[in-house]
């Protein structure tokens, strides 16, 4: 069985391989039960959006880790990937600034 952390560290690569930048991680294991780790990234358009989110459902089967799903697409100016434990979220900086996912996944204080 391959680890949380080797396949976080895959996805991490993949994105960086692909020029992807302003790369986070989230852990919210303590959050909530749907995933442990949302990542977070920004692509410069909607093509390198989708190239991201490629390279990452290709590095994923190089490893055995069967994707739960891919929203958007081609176009689109948000690509979700969704390996189970992880859920990645791809986006243009103007999309992702509008929808800010980093603020609903900070711990209250």
């Amino acid at each position: 069985m391959t680890s949380i952390s080797y396949i976080k560290k895959t996805i991490l690569i993949a994105l960086e391989d692909i020029k992807a930048f302003d790369i986070i991680s989230i852990d919210i294991r303590k959050q909530k039960s749907i995933t442990d780790y949302i990542i977070i990234a920004s692509a410069n358009s909607s093509r390198q959006a989708k190239a991201l989110a490629d390279n990452i459902k290709d590095e994923m089967q190089k490893i055995n880790i069967p994707l739960i799903g891919m929203e958007g697409g081609a176009g689109s100016e948000w690509v979700l990937v969704d390996v189970g434990d992880i859920i990645i979220h791809i986006m243009t900086p103007t999309t992702r600034l509008h929808y800010n996912l980093e603020e609903l996944w900070v711990p209250d204080n």
